[in-house]
């Protein structure tokens, strides 16, 4: 069975039958009164948006009841690839756009070109390091043979 329910005119609560008072206004218009207290409230002219314990409140501050279809959507990060100094763009767009047998042949040919590079610095520096113990050979060969080395110079005290 239903029961018809009226709402109060301050505090938008139901108001079951046998309940409440009606209070009406100078100009005629009937209102709805769940009790004494918001009697006074409307009375007093105090306003139910203020009030933490009113529906009105309650509605304008989101709390209670959250409606799943209204909920608010986030918005999605786009990413953006900006120019980096000395490359444009497009450039990058290329770049990531190659095929991966481009790229690995590219990787590969990068790979030969230092190690061609490393060997023949190898054999630069061996030529050098030669060239330098025959000049220190040719140094020691000629330098007074009654010298010694390790020997500390001086007296015992």
């Amino acid at each position: 069975m239903v029961v018809k329910t009226d709402k109060c005119a301050f505090s938008e609560f139901n108001i079951f039958p046998g309940h409440g008072m009606k209070f009406v206004k100078r100009d005629g218009t009937p209102l709805m009164l769940i009790n004494r207290k918001s009697k006074s409230l409307m009375q007093q002219r105090k306003k139910p948006a203020k009030l933490t314990w009113t529906l009105r409140w309650r509605i304008m501050n989101k709390k209670g009841k959250v409606e799943e279809g209204a909920k608010k959507k986030s918005r999605r990060v786009v990413k953006v690839q900006r120019a980096i100094v000395g490359t444009s763009a497009d450039d990058i767009k290329k770049l990531r756009n190659q095929k991966p047998e481009v790229r690995s042949a590219q990787r590969e040919a990068a790979l030969r070109e230092v190690k061609e590079r490393s060997k023949a610095n190898k054999a630069e520096k061996a030529k050098q390091k030669a060239a330098a113990a025959q000049a220190k050979a040719n140094v020691s060969s000629k330098s007074s043979k009654g010298y010694n080395k390790n020997a500390r110079g001086g007296s015992k005290r």
